[in-house]
C-alpha cells in the first residue's frame, strides 16, 4: 500500500490539522474494512446498495474529483448542471458503478487507489493556497455559490467521516465487528 509522502511533522498550524483530520477519517474508514476478504467485501448487508467495497471506491472517486476542484475550480466538476434523468443510461449506470465493487475488483485493489488518491490530497493541502475560491458547479444538494480550497477539503473530511459511519454500520451487520465501542 502507498504511503503518505507527508507528515504532521511537516505541516504546522491549519495545514496541519486538516492533514490529521484528514488521516483520521481515512483510518477509520480503512479499518472498518480490515481483514476482509473480496466477497465480504461486496456484500449488502442492509436494505441499503451500499457495500463496504463499494463505499471504498466511491469515497475514492469523491476525493479524486475535489482534487480538481481544488486545482481547476468548476470546470473539473464532471457533473456540473447534471440532470440525471437526461443522462443516458451509460453516464448513469458508470455513475452508479461509482457505488459498487465491481466482478474482477480486489478490496486490495480499492483500498490502494485510495491511498495513491490521498498522497495526493495530501500533497496539494501541502501547496495550494486555501484561500483560493472556485465558483461551485450547479447542482441542487449546493446551497453556496462558491467554495474555497478550505471548504473544499473540509468537505473531503466530512464525505470520509460520513461514508466511514456508514461503512461501520455495514461492517457491524456482516460480522459483528464494530471499529469503536
Amino acid at each position: 500500500m502507498s504511503t503518505m509522502s507527508i507528515t504532521n511533522t511537516t505541516l504546522t498550524g491549519e495545514r496541519a490539522d486538516l492533514l490529521q483530520a484528514l488521516a483520521n477519517a481515512r483510518h477509520f474508514l480503512r479499518f472498518t474494512v480490515q481483514g476482509l476478504n473480496d466477497e465480504q467485501a461486496s456484500q449488502r448487508t442492509t436494505v441499503s446498495e451500499l457495500t463496504l467495497g463499494g463505499l471504498i471506491k466511491h469515497v475514492t472517486a469523491v476525493e479524486k474529483q475535489w482534487q480538481g476542484f481544488i486545482v481547476m475550480g468548476r470546470a473539473a466538476m464532471a457533473w456540473d448542471g447534471a440532470d440525471f434523468s437526461q443522462m443516458p443510461p451509460e453516464a448513469v449506470e458508470a455513475f452508479l458503478n461509482e457505488f459498487r465493487m465491481q466482478d474482477g475488483e480486489s478490496l486490495e485493489e480499492l483500498l490502494e487507489n485510495y491511498a495513491q488518491i490521498a498522497d495526493r490530497t495530501d500533497a496539494l493541502l501541502a501547496e495550494v493556497d486555501l484561500d483560493t475560491v472556485h465558483e461551485l458547479p450547479s447542482a441542487p444538494w449546493f446551497t453556496d455559490k462558491q467554495w474555497s480550497v478550505r471548504r473544499a477539503l473540509l468537505h473531503i473530511i466530512a464525505e470520509t467521516t460520513q461514508h466511514s459511519g456508514h461503512a461501520d454500520i455495514i461492517r457491524e451487520s456482516l460480522d459483528g465487528q464494530k471499529s469503536m465501542g
